[in-house]
């Protein structure tokens, strides 16, 4: 078991981890989508290659929502009426496809890296 002094320093470390990836996430572009029901907010979205940047994905339908682009590894399933972000790393120049996997029909589009 570790002692007060340790606990202590671990939580102080932790601390700064968390608020040191806060503020990692701040300085990044961001990139809004907007998906309603099977119809979504934009479908191409241009992004300088090898920089993070930063996606935000708010529901406004009455149903859920998973945005996801499986070739650059996002996932995010956003209940009605909320909003989910992910930062992504630097990519290379190339064309991602996105897409709401519960309304694939009518809502691709594609993250184009240059």
């Amino acid at each position: 078991m570790p002692s007060g002094v340790t606990a202590r320093w671990a939580g102080l470390g932790l601390a700064a981890l968390l608020w040191g990836g806060a503020a990692w996430a701040d300085d990044v572009p961001t990139f809004k989508v907007v998906v309603n029901d099977g119809v979504i907010s934009t479908q191409r979205i241009e992004v300088p290659a090898g920089q993070r940047f930063r996606v935000e994905v708010t529901n406004q339908g009455k149903t859920p929502a998973e945005f996801e682009s499986l070739p650059l590894g996002l996932e995010l399933v956003v209940a009605p009426g909320l909003t989910r972000t992910r930062v992504l790393p630097g990519k290379s120049a190339g064309s991602y496809p996105f897409y709401d996997e519960f309304h694939m029909k009518t809502t691709q589009g594609v993250f184009i890296i240059k």
